[in-house]
């Protein structure tokens, strides 16, 4: 990745710029920089066009320290704090930089980048690209012009205003390797970013087509697994079925005449079991109930009992009074049956008659 430096001219210079690469290759001219694949940009205010402030702001959220630094910068500045821009930054110590700079120079440097297609990652004040000294002063050129870095100030190199701030100690001059070491370590990680609140960078929302291709496969390879495991178990359950069917087909043979084909096991059955135990209820089922009403009816008796091909069951009853027939009925009646009775005759001192019983 290669990163470029655009310095922003002031109102003598014009645009300059500055490139380095991986290898740290520098290349460096006059004007707009030319297009360069996976460039990092990073524009470089001039000095003169930003006042730089230290001050201790208590750890807080960076809306509530922003608000301080603009009460701050307010009370140094004769500029209403409405036309100010204010930025801060962090340098790993308990002062952190500040940043002042009129939102018109801002608005208008952005424009003039816009115009040529740029729009910087970052925007760094010139004298926060310089190392930060450990004691009194750097000096370095960046982009055709001096700069002096302290440990809380940094201003363009003028030679009064470079003596009362230095006191008249003149400023550690910055070889080309370590200003060159020290620009990268600004470009990767600016110490102060003047690209916040209104002016931060807006961030563009792309299509990453090739994790959507991969989201796809993704999703179309569950689609077909779960698709699979339904198939599989449609498949267990249809050879369990016919499994079961089998062997009730089995079962069911063993339940019919010897040598039987079993075609339909449910009707073959029922047919097997009409013939076993006759039709309508069954001879066992009816003659069970009729006797059970006989033995709750005393004095009369069957004498003859003849189960008929439709279902109906033909009983001869003897009873020893006249009401006793009569009684009987009921009694097969409330066993859930139809009775019709005959005219039932006295003869030796019994009263005999016939019944017929079926189903309901």
């Amino acid at each position: 990745m290669t990163a470029t430096l655009i310095f922003l001219p002031d109102a003598q210079a014009s645009f300059r710029w500055w490139r380095m690469d991986a290898a740290r290759s520098v290349e460096e001219g006059e004007g707009l920089p030319p297009p360069a694949d996976d460039d990092r940009l990073v524009a470089v205010t001039p000095a003169e066009a930003v006042t730089l402030h230290w001050a201790a702001l208590p750890a807080r959220t960076p809306a509530q320290a922003t608000a301080a630094a603009r009460i701050l910068a307010g009370e140094a500045s004769a500029v209403p704090a409405a036309e100010l821009h204010v930025a801060i930054g962090e340098e790993g110590s308990e002062e952190r930089p500040i940043a002042v700079v009129g939102a018109d120079a801002m608005r208008r440097w952005l424009a003039e980048l816009a115009v040529a297609g740029i729009d910087p990652d970052a925007m760094v004040p010139a004298p926060m690209l310089l190392p930060r000294p450990d004691e009194g002063f750097a000096r370095a050129e960046l982009g055709g012009a001096g700069v002096v870095r302290g440990r809380t100030s940094g201003f363009a190199d003028e030679a009064r205003l470079t003596e009362l701030v230095t006191g008249g100690e003149p400023p550690r001059v910055i070889g080309r390797d370590e200003l060159s070491e020290a620009l990268a370590a600004a470009v990767a990680m600016p110490a102060l970013d003047l690209r916040q609140g209104p002016f931060a960078r807006r961030r563009r929302v792309g299509l990453d087509w090739a994790l959507i291709r991969r989201l796809a496969r993704i999703a179309l390879s569950i689609l077909a697994v779960t698709l699979a495991i339904s198939l599989v178990q449609l498949a267990k359950y249809s050879f369990a079925a016919d499994a079961l069917e089998a062997q009730a087909d089995r079962l069911a043979a063993t339940g019919l005449p010897r040598g039987e084909t079993v075609t339909d096991a449910d009707r073959q059955l029922s047919e097997r079991l009409g013939a076993v135990r006759g039709p309508g209820l069954g001879f066992t089922g009816m003659s069970a109930a009729v006797f059970a009403a006989v033995r709750a009816t005393p004095g009369t008796e069957v004498t003859g009992l003849d189960f008929q091909p439709s279902g109906d069951l033909k009983l001869s009853v003897a009873a020893a009074r006249e009401s006793l027939p009569t009684d009987l009925k009921r009694a097969i009646e409330r066993a859930g049956f139809v009775v019709e009775a005959s005219t039932f005759t006295s003869a030796n001192g019994r009263v005999a008659g016939e019944m017929t019983v079926r189903a309901p």
